[in-house]
């Protein structure tokens, strides 16, 4: 969940609570207004008529017969207030009730159910009219339950219209601060999303929250020590590649010039051999040929194997007469099992000899991947040339239909990835349509790593 919406989710939970204790609190201070009017409109009344009496008695005759409520009904403006007066010789009884103006809004009848569940909306108290130790009457002041109740959803309808303002301007507050010291955790993420894309030079700014400060100096340091072993590890990725190379190149050059040599003199002695054996020991003909047809046989296994560790072309006549060549060859060790065919876009720019050989090396070992896993019938390899970047597109319609995993067996995805990393590239593939592979490479011109 987002931390905004956790936080006001929580506020307004909290909100919520402290109102249904207000509205506890309301209720029950509701039933105690209207018992306190209860009590206090008995305690006025039976002052008033004790009054009455005492004037009576006194030998003042009223114009009105006791009990006279006049007073009370002129003065009082409490509405569902009912007084009953009952006498105690004569059983004279006397009642008086002023109506229930109940609001205009309608309450809800669960309400009225709550109400009566928890309160006895119909208070009444009983107190006997006393004067010179006689007991006159017996006076009852109660409340209408309509009034009470209808008093009691004033007050809730007014909490609740309240409640409602205050948790809804806390909470647009509250989401407003929470945005405002929440922005830099945006900034955050989304520079840690520049960093896991390969875009380690981004730095995230200091920020006046000091957490969040210290936060971005961890991850800028983070950022900078990834950064460093990475450039560390180009340049040594460069040097191992490059050592290889002059490795090959070495290993190449003693095959040809030393063992080269060797087979081509096994090769004359043989022949010369079998001339000579033809003529004076006949016998020794088939053996002689049989050493001729060796040593043609080791010839070419030595040619494989120095096209393989560096093709003379390479040097000789460049990148494109190389591709071509090596797709040539794939084409006739297939034998129509599989069509290989090199595209070549954009003009052909200078290339460092890095780059030279990384093109060669992804293009031979993509190649080689294709023949041994792919099944493939046909296989394109498209170079396109630009003023900044050299891009290899190499699709097959083979039997994938899940890309490989780069740290699965073998190491032929694994040393293309490494030569793209190794000078600043890209390496992507994606699966083609309805089955095969696309294997995308992008290499920058400018890529000047190098071993020091």
């Amino acid at each position: 969940m987002n931390l905004r919406v956790h936080l006001l989710v929580n506020i307004v939970a909290a909100g919520l609570l402290c109102l249904l204790v207000s509205i506890a609190l309301v209720l029950v201070n509701s039933e105690r207004q209207t018992r306190t009017l209860v009590e206090n409109t008995s305690a006025s009344l039976q002052k008033q008529l004790q009054y009455q009496l005492t004037i009576n008695n006194a030998g003042y005759r009223s114009n009105q017969p006791f009990p006279d409520f006049d007073l009370w009904k002129q003065t009082s403006n409490t509405p569902g207030m009912c007084i009953r007066y009952e006498a105690a010789e004569n059983g004279m009884n006397r009642s008086l009730c002023n109506g229930v103006d109940l609001p205009a809004v309608s309450r809800p009848k669960s309400f009225d159910r709550l109400y009566q569940s928890l309160f006895n909306p119909e208070i009444a108290i009983t107190q006997f009219i006393n004067l010179n130790g006689h007991t006159y009457g017996a006076l009852s002041v109660s409340s209408s339950p309509d009034m009470a109740i209808a008093h009691a959803w004033d007050n809730v309808r007014n909490l609740l219209g309240l409640s409602a303002l205050s948790i809804l301007s806390v909470c647009l507050l509250v989401y407003l601060v929470i945005n405002r010291a929440l922005n830099p955790a945006q900034q955050i993420v989304a520079g840690l999303e520049q960093m896991a894309n390969g875009n380690l030079s981004h730095r995230l700014p200091a920020f006046e929250v000091s957490e969040w400060r210290q936060t971005a100096v961890a991850i800028n340091q983070l950022a900078a020590t990834q950064q460093h072993l990475l450039v560390e590890r180009q340049k040594l990725a460069v040097m191992l590649m490059n050592l290889q190379e002059e490795e090959r190149r070495y290993l190449a050059r003693e095959l040809h010039d030393e063992f080269g040599q060797y087979l081509a003199a096994i090769n004359a002695v043989a022949t010369l051999i079998e001339q000579t054996a033809t003529r004076e020991c006949p016998q020794l003909v088939t053996s002689a040929a049989q050493i001729g047809r060796f040593t043609l046989a080791m010839q070419q296994s030595v040619q494989r194997l120095l096209t393989h560790l560096r093709p003379a072309e390479l040097d000789e006549l460049g990148l494109v007469t190389s591709l071509q060549t090596l797709v040539n060859k794939w084409n006739g060790l297939e034998a129509g099992k599989s069509s290989y065919r090199l595209e070549i876009n954009g003009n052909y720019p200078p290339l460092s000899e890095v780059l030279m050989i990384t093109v060669y090396r992804i293009i031979q070992e993509a190649l080689s991947n294709i023949a041994k896993h792919a099944q493939a019938s046909q296989a394109v390899i498209t170079l396109l040339f630009s003023d900044t970047a050299v891009s290899i597109t190499i699709k097959d319609n083979g039997k994938a239909e899940r890309l490989p995993s780069v740290a699965g067996p073998g190491i032929g995805l694994l040393g293309i990835r490494e030569r793209v990393t190794a000078l600043d590239g890209k390496f992507s593939m994606t699966i083609a349509e309805p089955q095969g592979l696309i294997l995308d490479v992008w290499l920058p011109l400018t890529a000047t790593v190098s071993a020091e």
